[in-house]
């Protein structure tokens, strides 16, 4: 579901990054797939001095689908970024792609807090976000990020998942999912 960057995988993903569904939505805005792999190489440089954390989502034969990141990490938070390509939306790659990633986040990095900054006009991501049961709402808990996030000309909403609440909200999934099987 989730590997390590690798800059081979870099044309294939510029392909399925330049929808133009997917496109607006995206942090790294590549015009090619040069560029592309520019912006892959200091983004794995990057995570290699510890200023962010991203993987490719891949599908369930190994191809690359999409990419989930975190940035702007500061003491044990940061921002998750997500973008899974056009032909693979709606189909259960982010839910399984944010839950192994917030897997590794809280329990192998020891983040405390993970945000989501969601554009206004983007109903798709607001609706994805909402659907995960460890998603809180942030703006009236964190105003003063909010208002930060919010002071150019792009709006957005402010979502949050606490380690806690993602904790029990899997777990007591997993426990679930366990009572079933037997």
């Amino acid at each position: 579901m989730l590997k390590q960057r690798d800059l081979q995988e870099t044309a294939e993903l510029y392909e399925l990054l330049r929808h133009p569904s997917v496109f607006p939505f995206v942090r790294q805005k590549a015009t090619s797939a040069e560029e592309y792999l520019f912006m892959t190489k200091q983004l794995i440089e990057e995570e290699q001095n510890g200023q962010t954390i991203s993987r490719t989502i891949v599908d369930e034969w190994g191809a690359p689908i999409g990419t989930i990141s975190i940035f702007d990490i500061q003491d044990g938070a940061g921002f998750l970024g997500t973008w899974i390509g056009k032909p693979f939306q709606g189909v259960g790659y982010n839910q399984k792609a944010k839950l192994a990633f917030l897997n590794e986040l809280f329990f192998d990095y020891d983040f405390h807090t993970v945000f989501l900054r969601v554009r206004e006009e983007n109903g798709r991501s607001q609706a994805a976000a909402s659907k995960l049961p460890y998603v809180i709402d942030a703006e009236d808990t964190n105003p003063l990020l909010f208002e930060e996030i919010n002071q150019g000309p792009t709006k957005f909403r402010l979502f949050k998942i606490p380690k806690d609440l993602f904790y029990l909200t899997t777990a007591h999934t997993q426990e679930e999912a366990e009572e079933q099987a037997m």
